[in-house]
């Protein structure tokens, strides 16, 4: 009988910490987000759009169809090339995801952050914010 117990716990245990490393990885933007932010890639990261998106910014401030965003980004991107993205820091749970980082563009850096939403198994960014650093 304590065998039975000791292997139920060593199972239990095993789940518990599997489960866990789960959580850990579904914590996580997806990838092609962060690259495509990198590349300075507004289609690619329009995929990712849910089909109404709040973006933000400079004079921008609103929410936008998928489509208007696109566009947006697309300009964004061909007036500050990126040169370099890190994310500084991330977190969420079950069904949303944030991630913040720095952008380095040809003429300054921006702060970047993103909201994600995760609805039958696909990650919807519904929050951009892309912030001039040092408040410009």
């Amino acid at each position: 009988m304590k065998i039975m117990k000791l292997v139920v716990s060593l199972i239990f245990l095993q789940i518990l910490f599997t489960g866990s490393e789960l959580y850990s990885l579904s914590n996580e933007i997806p990838n092609a987000i962060i690259i495509a932010i990198k590349e300075g890639n507004a289609s690619e990261l329009a995929k990712y759009f849910s089909n109404n998106i709040e973006l933000a910014l400079s004079d921008k401030d609103d929410i936008y169809s998928k489509n208007q965003a696109k566009l947006i980004i697309e300009d964004f991107f061909k007036k500050h090339p990126p040169e370099g993205f890190n994310i500084l820091h991330k977190g969420g749970k079950e069904s949303s995801r944030y991630a913040i980082g720095n952008l380095l563009t040809s003429d300054g850096e921006f702060r970047i952050t993103i909201l994600v939403k995760i609805k039958d198994n696909f990650s919807y960014i519904s929050q951009l914010r892309i912030e001039k650093e040092n408040g410009e």
